[in-house]
């Protein structure tokens, strides 16, 4: 999937594809035809970097509601021909969990549209899913058959279909296909999770994949095998070293991390930093100047995991480096330093936002950081990486740096949180949110009363509005 277009944030498209409570606040304020294209526009084409981290289906099925939207659009673009040539889950899964959503809410004509697609499409086991959890069993049964369809009886096929019921998100359907008293429906299906399972059995006690020897220089060939193949097995490689490693072993290990190749470098790194070795600051260091962008990524990884003293002593001295280590020592101040670095933190968020934008990685770290230890003067770029990233994780940790930051937060940001894509983002909201806006209390009460609500942000809602409580 290529990275989305995302349009500027003070455009009505620009807030929807974020996810921000200020898209759907705008949306019900623009006119009905425009708001409906820039919500169709997201759904099907989905504007998340990473769906697996990012919400946006209940925020999208919210404003479908709101705005009593056909589901044409959406119709249209799982039964293009395109579907049969595009059988990526990117193209159709935001489309299927919105339709899940509204289908919750009643809307029958999103659940007839799961159903049919269900039958007959491409990404059928993601609608599945969305069935499983909002269809009857009546429902379910009568896609037995046409699921059952797509693998021909055969070898072949009952191996295909025994993978993907033993790799199903949702068993329901399976379950129910079992007990059908159909012999090419249910005696299938129960053959096929018979299959799985055994297949499961197999492969936990026959665990395939290359092992190391059992020792600290096979440990290193194998790690270097793994770069040869393109393959990154430092991470695994420093476990198995900790179980053949001894104390007589040490000298060679951080000749290794001194001097060894790719492979035996990174595995020794992340070895003796997971053990506050006395060397390991100064070997992190080092290979900074390695000219390998492996063992760099290695070595920074190795030091932000370092847990002791004089690893955040060593980041102080750090945090001006124009370099990746630079980078680390941000963070590591901003996941550990205390009080006195607040100015370091506060110095390399601004230089991240301003190298590489509200996007850049790092900022996840840093906004955390700023937010921990308080940092009032950072509230600016807070509000700045809010307003103008396109993750809706890191906006909604951006949210609860500024609840810990910036006194204008409550009657300010707080208030279009109850409308974000993310839960806990609206949980934050929930929490901070000043009620002497009338949309506030508003707001609060529909959350309280919407069984698609998570629970954790009901549960902050009804700390607010309670019968002890003095919200309304």
């Amino acid at each position: 999937m290529f990275d989305p277009v995302i349009a500027p944030s003070g455009t009505l498209l620009g807030l929807l594809q974020r996810g921000r409570g200020d898209g759907t606040l705008h949306a019900l304020t623009a006119p009905r035809s425009e708001a409906l294209a820039a919500l169709n526009h997201c759904v099907l084409r989905d504007p998340r970097h990473d769906w697996q981290v990012e919400n946006r289906s209940l925020y999208y099925a919210r404003l479908h509601l709101d705005l009593g939207g056909s589901l044409d659009e959406i119709e249209a673009h799982l039964f293009d021909a395109e579907d049969v040539l595009d059988t990526d889950e990117s193209r159709t899964g935001l489309a299927l969990a919105v339709l899940g959503h509204l289908a919750s809410y009643g809307r029958r004509d999103a659940l007839d549209l799961l159903r049919r697609y269900a039958a007959v499409g491409a990404n059928w086991a993601w609608a599945l899913d969305e069935l499983a959890l909002r269809d009857d069993d009546a429902g379910l049964r009568a896609l037995a058959t046409p699921v059952l369809a797509r693998f021909p009886a055969g070898p072949e096929g009952d191996a295909e279909l025994a993978a993907v019921v033993r790799d199903s998100f949702e068993p329901r359907p399976w379950r129910l296909w079992a007990d059908d008293p159909r012999e090419a429906v249910g005696a299938r299906v129960r053959a096929a999770r018979e299959a799985g399972s055994f297949d499961r059995w197999q492969r936990q006690m026959r665990p395939s994949g290359p092992r190391p020897g059992w020792s600290v220089r096979a440990v290193f060939e194998w790690a270097q095998q793994g770069v040869e193949r393109g393959a990154a097995l430092h991470v695994p490689a420093a476990r198995c070293l900790t179980a053949v490693a001894g104390p007589e072993d040490r000298p060679e290990i951080v000749e290794a991390a001194r001097t060894g190749d790719d492979g035996a470098r990174c595995t020794a790194l992340r070895h003796l930093a997971d053990r506050d070795d006395p060397d390991a600051l100064d070997l992190v260091e080092a290979a900074q100047d390695s000219g390998s962008r492996l063992v760099v990524e290695a070595a920074v990884e190795a030091f932000e995991r370092m847990q002791s003293t004089a690893a955040v002593e060593r980041a102080r001295g750090w945090v001006h480096r124009p370099d990746a280590l630079g980078e680390a020592a941000g963070r590591v101040l901003a996941c550990r330093g205390g009080a006195h670095d607040r100015d370091l933190v506060l110095g390399a968020l601004r230089e991240a936002v301003r190298g590489e934008g509200p996007d850049a990685p790092t900022l996840w770290t840093l906004v955390d950081g700023a937010g921990r230890l308080g940092i009032a003067g950072a509230a600016p770029v807070l509000r700045h990486v809010y307003r103008e990233t396109a993750s809706s994780v890191l906006r909604g940790r951006a949210a609860r740096a500024l609840a810990a930051t910036d006194p204008s937060f409550p009657a300010g940001f707080a208030v279009e949180c109850l409308w974000d894509c993310e839960e806990s983002t609206r949980e934050v909201a929930a929490r901070h949110a000043e009620t002497g806006d009338a949309r506030v209390v508003e707001r609060l009460r529909r959350l309280a009363s919407d069984p698609a609500e998570e629970a954790e942000v009901q549960t902050a809602v009804r700390s607010r509005i309670g019968p002890d409580a003095s919200a309304v």
